[in-house]
């Protein structure tokens, strides 16, 4: 360093700062030098112990906490020191652990309460309690119908192994038909012209195909298979509709920021099977102002997870790219020695990013602006890259209207391919002019 110059030392932000290193059993707790005598204490992880490390910290003076999100470990602690008054700090692991030579749990809790009182640690995001409460119930439900999806698949398997291939001749074994015909089997009845004529009046296939389809084996262990499933299917249906009512319940909580419906629009041609019962789209409509279902690829289901692991408070984010930053679907460039190594998208663990990325899915194939946008992009770019970038656009959309509270108008592929045939004309001119060339229309040469 040149002479004159001071060299610049790191300045302590947060003075009252404490650091808590998370486990199973036992939580390591580091406090401000002079606080105490033994800075460094371990409590064990029953409530009335976390408790008395509460009591401990504000004997110490402690104001803010920082703690690793080690599992779920972190949870019961989190909400005892939230409830103390504590300002707390939930840091990915992966942001401290770069550092080598801390082998212990002392030396682990003693290193996050020196990054914290300097500043250092950025803290995760976790929704309002209100929200968090929403996001149990809905996490809950996700659970248990993909629980019951293994049992329709089992289900599946005990009917192919007596070649009953009643998969083949309807589209959905759960349905009218299906149950109907699954109950008639386990109740004794083997003639399959009396199984077809439980048929729907909705389904395509005639009563002698699924007849043929439902002629089989019926052996002893596969019906016994095939009762525990359908029994088990049953249970997990009851405990859906049970969490379906805890969530209808619980959004009656929520401030209405609309009392009228949402807007009559053509509805969507999407299935509703796992489809809850009770209003959703109204109970959406009225705690968050708008109808974020006029996005393409974005169905009931699909905004009540993101409202769920998001929340309704947009100005978390400053913009819409840091929104599209946090969930990892925008790219990340790695510059070094003035070079871009790379612009991969971030690894990212988030159910909204997920849900997002379904939803782009669902619009590669509709006859939208975003699907044009997404079909042109997937010829580019491939259908991974194409999914990401379609899903940046829809994640930016649904923080423009929840930020705003605007509807989303879709312009449809014909404005869309105006507008980037003018792109593409304005680009192709600047470049022939940049060649020395000027360009000339097929129109103007014929005249």
């Amino acid at each position: 360093m040149q002479k004159g110059k001071k060299r610049e030392s790191l300045h302590i932000i947060h003075p009252n700062a404490a650091g808590i290193d998370i486990g199973s059993e036992i939580h390591y707790v580091c406090v401000p030098e002079g606080r105490c005598e033994q800075r460094v204490q371990k409590f064990k992880c029953f409530t009335e112990d976390l408790h008395n490390l509460a009591k401990w910290l504000q004997a110490c003076e402690v104001t803010t906490v920082a703690m690793e999100s080690t599992g779920v470990y972190w949870i019961p602690l989190f909400q005892i020191l939230d409830s103390y008054g504590f300002s707390v700090l939930l840091v990915n692991a992966k942001h401290v652990k770069n550092v080598p030579g801390r082998k212990s749990d002392v030396q682990d809790c003693q290193w996050l309460q020196q990054l914290h009182s300097y500043g250092l640690l950025q803290g995760s995001f976790r929704p309002d309690d209100e929200i968090c409460v929403l996001r149990s119930y809905i996490r809950q439900r996700e659970s248990l119908v993909k629980t019951a999806a293994i049992h329709i698949n089992r289900m599946q398997k005990a009917l192919s192994q007596m070649n009953l291939q009643l998969h083949k001749v309807i589209r959905d074994i759960t349905g009218v038909t299906g149950i109907r015909i699954i109950e008639s089997i386990l109740s004794g009845e083997r003639n399959a012209a009396k199984l077809a004529s439980l048929k729907d009046c909705r389904i395509k296939s005639d009563e002698a195909t699924i007849a043929k389809a439902l002629t089989g084996d019926y052996r002893a262990e596969h019906l016994f298979s095939l009762r525990q499933e359908h029994r088990l299917y049953l249970i997990y249906q009851e405990a859906i509709a049970e969490c379906d009512k805890a969530i209808a319940d619980y959004y009656k909580q929520f401030e209405t920021k609309s009392d009228s419906g949402p807007p009559c629009i053509k509805s969507k041609a999407t299935s509703t099977k796992n489809k809850p019962q009770f209003g959703l789209h109204e109970e959406l409509y009225r705690v968050t102002g708008v109808d974020f279902t006029t996005i393409p690829g974005l169905s009931t289901l699909t905004v009540q997870t993101i409202v769920s692991e998001v929340g309704m408070n947009p100005h978390k984010w400053p913009t819409d790219k840091h929104f599209s930053s946090w969930l990892g679907l925008s790219p990340s460039n790695r510059i070094t020695g003035e070079k871009v190594i790379s612009t991969r998208t971030r690894k990212v663990i988030n159910r909204a990013a997920n849900a997002f990325r379904m939803a782009a899915q669902a619009a590669l194939n509709s006859k939208s602006a975003l699907g044009a946008y997404g079909r042109r992009m997937k010829t580019r770019l491939g259908a991974p890259k194409a999914i990401t970038a379609t899903a940046r656009k829809i994640a930016s959309t649904f923080y423009n209207m929840l930020k705003f509270g605007k509807g989303y108008v879709d312009k449809g592929i014909e404005h869309y391919e105006k507008k980037y045939k003018e792109r593409t004309l304005k680009y192709l001119i600047t470049k022939a002019k940049e060649l020395g060339y000027v360009m000339v229309s097929q129109t103007e040469t014929c005249t």
